[in-house]
């Protein structure tokens, strides 16, 4: 199952400057690790939405917070436990934090259906 990471910049993380990169190696050399970037500053975001058929294009973040999404991971992983202790070992996950989110293919056939746009979000 793919789980994609959230690499998240949290103030309230342990002082580190240790590079992700004997992660980055271990995880791709076990197969876990797909693919994964870092995100430009969050000062570089573009947030796009349509309202009453309108396209809204606006500067910045969708939310303002002390916390933003610094990169991203897609894991294969058989379990949401295997996913977790892979991201456990993640620099970040001391320094900042680090969201896990199983993917949910829109094969609706295997997967529950959402009745609201929240719940197909969430």
């Amino acid at each position: 199952m793919e789980y994609l990471m959230f690499v998240v910049v949290d103030p309230t993380g342990e002082p580190s400057d240790e590079s992700p990169q004997a992660w980055v190696d271990e995880l791709e050399a076990a197969g876990t690790r797909l693919h994964g970037d870092r995100l430009r500053p969050v000062e570089d975001a573009t947030t796009v939405r349509v309202r009453n058929g309108e396209v809204i294009v606006t500067d910045g973040p969708f939310t303002e917070s002390k916390e933003w999404i610094a990169g991203y991971d897609l894991l294969e992983c058989d379990s949401l436990e295997e996913a977790v202790a892979a991201a456990a070992k993640h620099p970040m996950a001391r320094a900042g934090a680090v969201e896990v989110r199983a993917a949910w293919p829109f094969d609706l056939g295997n997967a529950p259906e959402a009745s609201t746009a929240e719940e197909a979000a969430q």
